[in-house]
């Protein structure tokens, strides 16, 4: 008897800790250390970017600035960015590096992620965000970023350098904008179980997560637990500053930030009810799901 009532406990025991582990998988968290400002583009006065230099330090902080994004083409400027140009010119900082190659095996090289291990901070540009993944995935540079959070840094990007931000690529076929679940579907994940979207109102974005969510064509690659993601879809000229597991919605006035979490949908739940849309000064929390302030 008492060997049965041990057994049944130690089953009991095993089940409850393998049940913690699949739940704790599922979680969607923000980095440890470090801060993360994400963008969904269209910030055409630079309000958002002038706030990342804020919360990085202000003008004096070391910044490198990734412009990979914006462009395919090897002629393109990507030195004169204009994101480099606003912060030297506009901003007056002297230390802004602009470090960028399509080549992965220069990324992986430690020469080029010099600048990377001794930026305070690092901005991703606009443009095609699988160009990101492309050039810095499994990389030394990916491995120098990602030591920016663990030293106590901020990373921030617009557009597609607000996407490479989740975990789920969305938008990062090689082909179209277009095409949510594409060729590309892995992102940095600083926010692990999340997939970002941007640009959500002016481009009638909003029902783009739930197809992502949905994934009714099963394009989605194996090995992503699609029911575990958190859909956030940002407004231009709006941002989340992500501190831990809770971030802050700030921009202008009328910006939105778009929550998509399926476990709160049923098969009848009409796809305007799918999402809960956050203003200005609203804080949430990544890990609980839940609104912590308006």
């Amino acid at each position: 008897m008492r060997q049965t009532i041990f057994w049944a406990a130690l089953f009991l025991t095993v089940g409850l800790i393998a049940t913690f582990h699949a739940t704790a998988a599922d979680v969607t968290t923000g980095p440890k250390n470090g801060v993360l400002v994400i963008v969904g583009g269209g910030d055409r006065d630079n309000a958002m970017f002038r706030q990342f230099v804020k919360i990085a330090g202000g003008k004096d902080v070391k910044l490198a600035i990734i412009p990979t994004a914006a462009s395919s083409k090897p002629d393109y400027d990507y030195a004169g960015h204009r994101s480099a140009t606003y912060a030297r010119e506009e901003l007056g900082m002297p230390n802004v590096t602009v470090v960028h190659s399509h080549d992965r095996n220069v990324a992986d090289t430690a020469a080029f992620a010099k600048p990377i291990r001794e930026a305070d901070a690092l901005w991703f540009t606009g443009g095609r965000q699988w160009r990101i993944a492309d050039a810095y995935l499994g990389t030394l540079a990916e491995t120098e970023i990602r030591n920016v959070l663990k030293r106590g840094g901020v990373i921030g990007g617009s557009s597609a350098g607000a996407s490479i931000q989740g975990s789920f690529l969305v938008r990062g076929d090689t082909k179209s904008s277009r095409i949510l679940i594409g060729d590309h579907q892995r992102g940095f994940g600083f926010i692990t179980n999340s997939a970002i979207d941007q640009h959500v109102i002016p481009r009638k974005r909003q029902s783009g997560l739930i197809e992502v969510l949905t994934d009714p064509r099963g394009k989605m690659n194996g090995g992503i637990n699609r029911e575990a993601l958190l859909g956030i879809g940002i407004d231009e000229a709006t941002a989340i500053v992500v501190r831990q597991n809770k971030f802050e919605v700030i921009g202008k006035k009328d910006g939105v930030v778009l929550i998509y979490d399926p476990n709160l949908w049923t098969s009848s739940t009409a796809d305007v009810d799918k999402y809960m849309t956050l203003s200005p000064s609203t804080k949430y929390d990544l890990a609980k799901r839940t609104v912590l302030s308006r």
